[in-house]
Formats: structure tokens, sequence, C-alpha cells
């Protein structure tokens, strides 16, 4: 499994304004527009939204009160973190003028180059995987192990998956449970400076805090040293299907707020990024991929800015992609080689297709009958040319359950539930028996 983040690789809070890696004037900046959003603040809560240990914040607030841009409003205790500071005049002119050229307030960002570091500290890379492991991840679906084998070395790879087959026998399963089984812990930071711009990279969609961390003798306590501009969370699960396009891979430039938002793969480093139902885009898939190939390579990504300039930022994800298309009928054979591992997702064998319908049966409350299986078989699957896939069992007992309840019976694997459930589900109806 990836390796647990220890002491040794917590991100340090700065002692100096060089270790930041921002100016003083980007600080003071800051700290004036989130007095002007927020109002008054004591000293203590503006570090706690600037997320720099308090000496810093209050080294600012000693060069605003000499510059009159801050002032005193009222004491609490001996300490100035318990002072309440709010905007002059003059400190309310220089904050409108940098809100205009940036409306983010918030938590201190990182530089890139800074990002750059811990990315690769905490890569993907680092996840390993035994059978065992995979074989214990999965017992809740009904794989052979032939597909096992061949998923475990993908995963660590922490390269790209090409997941396929046809539609409904567990692609989109398998791929969510490799993002679970991952495990381990990350840092993220709230927002990354890049040229004097902000990249928003935090996103509570895609990034689940983790409160304590493991240390080097195996047990969990609460992490309080690291540097409060990053975010210790999962490692991160970023799943995208029919609805993606390409300009989403690219920087999200809010012309209002003049803040950007970190595109998919940048949120996803250190983790998966699921893309569903591949070649069901609006955007030709051909294009798609080729927007990855050198990040597949290289696993680096480029970004634009609105004005034009170019970044490097890591390409440190498991990619899957999950597609229930031919993939020769989506892109070409030079691009599958890019993609390290294929697995054909196969339908389930009558075998496999009892046990997962037993399984539903014990989940749902319903008493399993084996007879309810070759009714199906004879009355759908073979009368009607119907091939089986693994989502069936579970949407024929849904349908089932559904039809007793209407009927205020019992439910049950009764040849007449089986039946009207097959006819309310499959495309092709056989006669009544």
């Amino acid at each position: 499994m990836a390796s647990p983040i220890t002491t040794a690789t917590f991100p340090a809070p700065p002692r100096t304004y060089a270790e930041t890696g921002l100016s003083e004037e980007f600080l003071v900046d800051l700290a004036l527009k989130i007095l002007y959003v927020q109002g008054p603040r004591l000293g203590e809560q503006l570090a706690e939204v600037i997320k720099l240990p308090f000496p810093f914040v209050d080294d600012q607030l000693l060069q605003m009160q000499q510059r009159r841009l801050v002032e005193v409003r009222a004491t609490q205790g001996a300490s100035r973190a318990g002072y309440t500071f709010d905007l002059t005049s003059e400190g309310r002119a220089r904050a409108r003028e940098a809100l205009g050229m940036s409306q983010y307030v918030g938590a201190a960002p990182v530089p890139l180059a800074q990002y750059r570091e811990w990315v690769a500290r905490q890569t993907i890379q680092q996840v390993h995987v035994t059978r065992p492991e995979v074989e214990k991840a999965f017992d809740w679906l009904v794989l052979n192990q032939e597909t096992l084998d061949e998923v475990g070395p993908a995963i660590n790879s922490g390269r790209s998956l090409f997941l396929f087959g046809e539609a409904g026998n567990g692609k989109t399963a398998i791929a969510e449970t490799i993002a679970r089984m991952l495990g381990g812990a990350m840092y993220v930071p709230y927002a990354v400076e890049v040229d004097g711009q902000i990249m928003v990279l935090y996103d509570q969609l895609y990034h689940r805090p983790v409160a304590e961390t493991r240390g080097s003798d195996g047990l969990w306590r609460e992490d309080i040293g690291h540097d409060q501009r990053w975010v210790l969370v999962a490692r991160p699960v970023v799943l995208t299907g029919g609805e993606l396009m390409l300009d989403q891979l690219d920087l999200q430039w809010d012309p209002d707020t003049k803040v950007y938002q970190a595109p998919f793969q940048v949120k996803a480093n250190g983790g998966v990024l699921i893309i569903d139902d591949f070649g069901r885009q609006r955007v030709p898939p051909r294009d798609l991929l080729n927007r990855w190939i050198v990040p597949l390579e290289k696993r680096v990504d480029f970004l634009t800015l609105h004005t034009g300039a170019k970044f490097p930022v890591p390409f440190d994800v498991l990619l899957v992609i999950a597609t229930n298309i031919d993939p020769k009928q989506l892109v070409e054979e030079a691009f599958l080689r890019r993609i390290h591992y294929k697995i054909r997702v196969e339908s389930p064998t009558l075998e496999q297709y009892e046990t997962i319908f037993q399984r539903y049966c014990s989940e749902r409350g319903v008493a399993y009958d084996s007879s309810a299986v070759r009714q199906l078989y004879k009355n759908f699957y073979h009368a009607h040319s119907i091939a089986p896939r693994g989502c069936h069992p579970r949407d024929v007992i849904d349908h089932l359950l559904d039809i007793a309840k209407y009927l205020e019976t019992p439910p049950s694997l009764s040849q007449d539930l089986v039946e009207r459930a097959g006819r309310s589900y499959f495309l092709d109806f056989p006669t009544a028996v």
C-alpha cells in the first residue's frame, strides 16, 4: 500500500519570508484584502485565515501600522494576537487596488516550485499492492483471478489503465475500487502561486481531509506541526464522464475574480483520475487522448495562463479510462501503446451470474432460489439472444421488489414475480409461461 506520511515528510512551517516563497508585499496585500472583505479581525483570526504562523502575520501588521494602513480598534489580553485590527482609509484604498488585481482571499499560496517538490515526494508511484490486498479489496465484486492479476500490476505502475468491455459488467466499479484501495495520505496546498497569479487547488469535492497522521511508531496522532498552507488529505479520486470537455483540462480563468481554478488532472495529482464512459464526450476521443500524449510519457503537463505564458505542472496520476466501445474504434494503435495496461472486463459466466444473483438476494433480504436464474436464462437470455451482464441480477431483483410492493405481496423468487421483473427490465418480451 502507499507509504504513510511520516514526520520527516511534513511540509515544515516557514521560518523566514524567503521560505514562504512569497514577497512581503504580496502578504501585505493578502492581509489587507481579508480585512476589507471580512471586516475587523483579531490578530489570531487573521493568522488562521492566512495559514501562516502569527509572528509572520504580526510582522506584517506592524509594518501596516507604521504605514498607516491598519489600526488597532480594541485589545484583549497582553498578546497582540488578541488585538482587533481594522483598515484605515488609506488601507481601504490599497485593499481596493489589490482586489482589482485579484479577488483571492484565503490561505497564502505556496510557490509552484514547492508544489512540484511535494508532489514528487508523495508520488503515486510509491503505491505498492500485493495479490492478497487486491483480492481483499475486490472481494465484493465477482471477477476472475486473471482480471485481478492484471489489475494489481496496473496499480503498481502508477501510470495508466484502459478498462473496456460491454456496458454493465463493472468497469466503473473496478475503477472506483482501485481508487479506494490506494490508501495513504498526502498534503495538497490550498492554492499555488504562479508568476503572481493564483491557482486554487484544494477542492472539497475531491480532497477529503485527514485529521490525523501515522507516526514512525505506527500510531495515529494529531498532526499540528506542518505548514498550515497545506491540507493533509486522503489520496484524491477525481471522476468525470460524458460531460468532460477539452477546455476543462486547462486552467479555468474567472475574469471577474481574476483567479484560476486548477483543472481535473491537477486536482487528481497523487491519486486517481477516472475518465468514465469514454467515447461519449462531445469532444472527439482522439482530441482528448492527444491532449495527454506528453503528460503520459513525461509525467509533466503544461498549462497556459490567460496572458499566454505556459508553465509545467506534475502529471502524477493513475489514469483509468473506462469505455464500452471497442478501443480500436476510438483511437489508433500508436496511442494505445502509450496506455500501459489494457484490461477487457468480460461478461459473467453462468457460475459468476449465479454468485452475483445470490449476493444481491442476500443484500435485499430475498431468499435465493437457483431456479430463478434458470428461468431468466431460458425465457430471456437464450430465447431472445440477450447477453447476460454483471448488473442484471441487481436490476432484476430491484424490479422484483418494486413489483412485490405494488402487488402488496411478500418479495420472493416466485415464477410469477421473476417473470414480471424480466418483462419490465429486458427489451424483448418472451411468451408468458
